[in-house]
């Protein structure tokens, strides 16, 4: 069996060296090409740190995680009791100020109105079987999601930093949200 080419003379045919040297080439402009992070970003802020604010940045971050976002969530303020063990555990929900409490804000600011509505929204979460701001928080962080704490939150409200769910990148700044807010496809504030 011959390894000639009946159409061609010896002469046209490239030499192996040549032949490894273009595909060398090749290779590498097929990986300059593709070399680009096809990864979409998202970015959220969270300043609020009520029942019903806790949700959306958390909700929001470990859907985009699933749809294979790289997700980052800057907690400052209030946004901080979210990551925080134990407040995180026993966030409240305003009854005052609320539109869509099925309360006037007279009775909303009656003593205990606060408790009241807390209790009741924990009861539609618990029937419901919607997940925890903990389990919330653990999905995200298995998932990938990086949840960042605000240093000068943290130093302002005397946080410890040891009181965070495990896997929180602490001493994070402004300007690292604003930098991360800038390569995002996606920047939001809850």
């Amino acid at each position: 069996m011959s390894t000639d080419t009946p159409d061609g003379s010896a002469d046209d045919a490239p030499s192996r060296a040549e032949l490894a040297a273009r595909v060398d080439e090749l290779e590498d402009a097929l990986a300059e090409a593709t070399d680009g992070d096809d990864t979409k970003k998202m970015s959220i802020i969270a300043t609020k740190g009520t029942l019903d604010m806790a949700y959306p940045p958390l909700i929001l971050a470990s859907t985009a995680a699933a749809f294979g976002y790289e997700v980052t969530v800057f907690h400052t303020f209030w946004g901080l009791d979210i990551l925080h063990e134990e407040r995180s555990k026993n966030l409240k929900l305003s009854s005052v100020g609320n539109p869509n409490m099925p309360v006037p804000n007279a009775v909303a600011a009656l003593p205990g109105m606060d408790r009241v509505t807390t209790m009741m929204m924990e009861r539609k979460i618990d029937d419901n079987d919607t997940a925890t701001i903990e389990e919330l928080i653990e999905t995200s962080l298995d998932m990938g999601v990086e949840f960042q704490a605000c240093q000068m939150t943290i130093d302002l409200m005397g946080y410890d930093e040891d009181n965070f769910y495990d896997g929180v990148t602490t001493g994070v700044g402004a300007a690292t949200a604003l930098q991360d807010m800038a390569e995002a496809d996606i920047q939001l504030l809850v």
